[in-house]
């Protein structure tokens, strides 16, 4: 995935952790990014989600799964991300 550019040096794309929120659309799966930011007056970790859309080709990843989605091209207006590997399965299908 880390093609060179032009000038021969490696492409470095961030990576991401997450949970799969939504599938329904085609191709595309909503995963949720849950961080810890500091806030700033009381020095506290508050918990900060946010939502981006990846690229799934073959629809394989459903709802509740963990992904890791990456860096890429714009696919569409709001697609600026492709999901790279299952991290962990969600738990009710493996029983």
């Amino acid at each position: 995935m880390n093609a060179p550019a032009e000038s021969g040096n490696p492409v470095y794309r961030r990576k991401l952790i997450g949970r799969v929120r939504s599938d329904k659309m085609d191709k595309t799966v909503i995963v949720e990014v849950v961080r810890f930011k500091r806030e700033g007056i009381y020095k506290k970790y508050v918990r900060v989600r946010k939502r981006y859309k990846a690229h799934d080709e073959k629809n394989e990843f459903k709802t509740g799964d963990r992904v890791e989605i990456i860096e890429s091209r714009p696919l569409s207006r709001e697609k600026r991300w492709a999901v790279a590997r299952l991290v962990d399965r969600k738990d009710s299908e493996l029983t």
